[in-house]
């Protein structure tokens, strides 16, 4: 028989319930991940008794859920999510629905769930509970609805998403008939939140296959939860730069960029702005201006989604600067990667490089050794200034604005311009990071004024 190894503290929930007189099993995404071979991060237990029931049999537990038959239990620190046997009502919003009833039957429960592969339940006494084929579909590698597709996304139409996500994840491919009920019921979309749209799109842009993107764009999803993706699949780049359209290329960025929610979601909009900024020329197309267009629409894309500040800030930089050059492979130098290292940060800047490095693997093979020689020497540069501790920032000055007071400057605008002023000289030679050096600096400047 099957055997799965359920941590201690789940299978002691388990065993509680079953002394209790009822049913009670580990249930959904943990079996199908140790089906996999992987480690489950949480462990849903479902089981027969009633919410209340629960909550009188373990000693500490937090209403979670409880219209919706879901029930925290606390062992010790940690939290394990348990919930009733149940049947959904009917849905009228494509999101919730209008009522749940409570069942004694697995079968009807698992009935109820998205997909084959998450609708298997397992305990130590029965072993692995599989109405509706999900280890087949595991073996075939196959994302299949449970009993009849467009009821299920007509139930939640966030599961069109969820089933691009774990395609992304898993690597799995759709079963047609799943794959059809996506194609007809995308629109329902629009009646699911952003933040529910965000988390999806996020777990498939950092999956082992972002390229799922191009799945979605194909079954219609990105035209209600990402249109800005259309256009620039429906826009061609006739430039020796480029051997695909808009699209394609973003599609091959996102495949060289790290698993990064960062990275990845700077390489989907990296070049959002080029279907507006497209000017057609009889030798080639231009996309002047387009990095400034895609950092206000990325701006825009991300707030859509209701994504945290610090996302939006790091992204929009990302793609405003995505294209900057550092000079010619001569040209390039230790003082101006300096200062765009001290413009960004030092972490957004080994992220530019990265996205640099993603983007340029994208293109035509027209100057590649070249600017991969250029990336190169600026990404060696940036190595030497970090390990010889070169001053980036302000707050690395060997002068702060204390000093400053000493010095006899007053609080406010000038002693602000004043540190700005030595973090330029600094930026331009590091050996003058020095206090004496920046003192002499100091009097110098303030007896110019």
């Amino acid at each position: 028989m099957f055997k799965i190894e359920i941590p201690e503290k789940a299978k002691q929930i388990i065993n509680q319930l079953e002394q209790a007189g009822y049913e009670a099993y580990v249930v959904g995404g943990p079996v199908r991940d140790c089906i996999l071979g992987k480690c489950p991060m949480d462990w849903d237990i479902t089981t027969s008794a009633s919410p209340y029931q629960v909550k009188e049999i373990f000693s500490y537990t937090i209403d979670t859920g409880i219209a919706h038959g879901t029930v925290t239990v606390m062992m010790g620190h940690e939290p394990f999510e348990v919930t009733t046997y149940r049947v959904d009502g009917e849905y009228k919003d494509h999101r919730r629905p209008e009522e749940v009833c409570f069942t004694k039957s697995l079968k009807e429960d698992l009935l109820r769930r998205d997909f084959t592969i998450n609708a298997m339940a397992y305990n130590d006494r029965d072993g692995l509970i599989d109405y509706y084929g999900g280890v087949d579909d595991l073996k075939q590698n196959i994302i299949r609805c449970v009993g009849e597709a467009s009821k299920r996304f007509d139930e939640d139409a966030l599961r069109i998403l969820r089933a691009l996500r774990f395609q992304a994840q898993l690597g799995f491919v759709i079963e047609d008939k799943t794959k059809q009920a996506v194609r007809e019921q995308a629109k329902f979309l629009k009646d699911i939140s952003a933040e529910r749209i965000q988390v999806e799109l996020t777990k498939l842009l950092v999956s082992g296959h972002p390229e799922t993107i191009l799945h979605a764009y194909e079954l219609g999803v990105t035209s209600v939860v990402l249109p800005e993706f259309d256009r620039m699949m429906e826009t061609p780049q006739n430039n020796p730069h480029h051997r695909y359209s808009v699209g394609i290329h973003t599609v091959e960025a996102l495949k060289n960029a790290e698993s990064d929610h960062i990275l990845r979601w700077t390489m989907l909009l990296h070049d959002v702005g080029k279907p507006e900024a497209r000017v057609e020329g009889p030798d080639k197309d231009r996309f002047r201006g387009h990095h400034i267009i895609g950092e206000e629409m990325a701006g825009q894309i991300l707030r859509r989604l209701k994504f945290d500040n610090q996302t939006v800030k790091q992204v929009k930089a990302l793609v405003r600067w995505h294209d900057i050059r550092f000079g010619s492979l001569k040209e390039v130098n230790k003082k101006t990667v300096r200062r765009w290292a001290s413009k960004l940060s030092v972490p957004l800047f080994e992220k530019l490089l990265k996205v640099q490095q993603a983007d340029i693997l994208a293109q035509s093979s027209f100057m590649l050794e070249e600017k991969q020689e250029i990336l190169d020497r600026t990404a060696a540069l940036f190595e030497e200034i970090k390990k010889e501790k070169d001053c980036l920032q302000i707050k690395d000055l060997a002068l702060d604005g204390k000093d400053l007071i000493r010095l006899g400057m007053k609080p406010g605008k000038e002693l602000g311009d004043m540190l700005n002023e030595l973090l330029e000289l600094v930026l331009d030679d590091p050996q003058k990071n020095s206090r004496e050096i920046l003192k002499q600096a100091v009097r110098e400047k303030r007896g110019q004024q």
